[in-house]
């Protein structure tokens, strides 16, 4: 079975937002802390989380959980997204230089699941095709698979575009499964707020709240 790692990218300055958004609360943790139980749940290996700003007290909020994880310090955070994907992958392979596949993952995406991204890990050793990607709202986006073929692109990402471009490019190397609600992130007050009336038993779901 060909290894997996995964790098969770947790760098941003969430300037819509005001606040890091790391930091909100969600199901009784932080965001961050969410997504790091729900990657370590997938059995990816290793799990290499990537700060930036405020990087110091979110990697504090860390410290309880007892799972083993790499934290990574993007000092390029300012950047972009790209940044991050560089800093994540570049260690990750530095661990695990034999490691065939990697899984690209936010931490404001609140309804990740550990087993979304074993469905991403499953659908790849099942398939011809190199990069495995979520379909939400006529897009495809994270969280995403590569295969290492697709390392050094990563690597030579640079600005905040991410990786998106590289599914685009390579259209004929994707396969995608759908998430149904991948396309709600946490960016902005209303957010969070849409969030929130969700979690407190709202019949819509969080998307539909947005449009109200």
């Amino acid at each position: 079975m060909a290894t997996t790692g995964l790098v969770l990218l947790a760098a941003g300055a969430s300037v819509r937002l005001g606040r890091p958004k790391q930091n909100l609360n969600f199901q009784g943790q932080t965001l961050l802390q969410h997504a790091v139980q729900v990657a370590q749940q997938s059995g990816s290996n290793p799990i290499m989380v990537v700060l930036g700003a405020q990087a110091d007290s979110l990697r504090a909020q860390l410290n309880f959980l007892d799972i083993h994880i790499h934290i990574v310090e993007n000092n390029e955070w300012e950047e972009g997204m790209s940044a991050s994907i560089r800093h994540g992958l570049a260690a990750l392979l530095k661990v695990a230089p034999l490691v065939e596949n990697v899984i690209l993952m936010l931490c404001d995406q609140p309804f990740v699941s550990s087993q979304l991204l074993q469905e991403l890990i499953t659908h790849k050793e099942n398939s011809s095709q190199q990069i495995i990607a979520c379909t939400y709202q006529d897009t495809v986006g994270t969280p995403v698979l590569f295969n290492k073929q697709f390392f050094p692109e990563l690597l030579a990402l640079y600005g905040n575009q991410g990786a998106k471009k590289l599914l685009y490019q390579h259209s004929k190397a994707v396969t995608t499964i759908p998430f149904k609600l991948g396309s709600f992130d946490i960016d902005t007050v209303a957010d969070y707020t849409a969030l929130q009336h969700y979690l407190s038993g709202d019949s819509k779901n969080p998307e539909t709240l947005l449009e109200d």
